[in-house]
């Protein structure tokens, strides 16, 4: 029998495909403490680089500066940067260490998801520094 809450492509297609340009707006906000959860949580600390771009992305779109990124590449992002900055989601982060494995595992899952995208953002970038 599959897990029901098994965190795999699929789990972050349907989880990413409600997020709206509302939920865009209201992240912003929340950017810096969701990097901070990057750099205090062991799980978390291999993606900080990672996490720096995503959220550099994510900024870029808001802004208006990059919006050659498909959709379904942002609403990743926001996804998984709302389900680490969500301190109840499967394995709630209260549980020491253990609590920000699925974090890790939804970053991971994102990152590989949006790996493509992620290349052409960072050649963008260069072009425009």
């Amino acid at each position: 029998m599959k897990n029901p809450h098994a965190i795999d492509r699929k789990f972050l297609e349907e989880q990413s495909a409600g997020i709206t340009e509302e939920d865009i707006r209201r992240i912003q906000p929340k950017l810096k403490e969701i990097r901070r959860e990057f750099e205090r949580q062991a799980p978390l600390k291999r993606f900080f680089e990672d996490a720096k771009l995503l959220i550099l992305l994510l900024q870029e779109y808001h802004s208006g500066n990059y919006r050659t990124v498909p959709w379904w590449a942002i609403s990743a992002v926001v996804f998984a940067l709302l389900y680490v900055f969500n301190p109840m989601d499967i394995i709630p982060e209260f549980i020491p260490v253990i609590g920000y494995i699925d974090d890790a595992a939804v970053v991971a899952l994102c990152l590989s998801f949006i790996e493509e995208e992620l290349v052409k953002f960072q050649f963008w970038k260069l072009r425009h520094q």
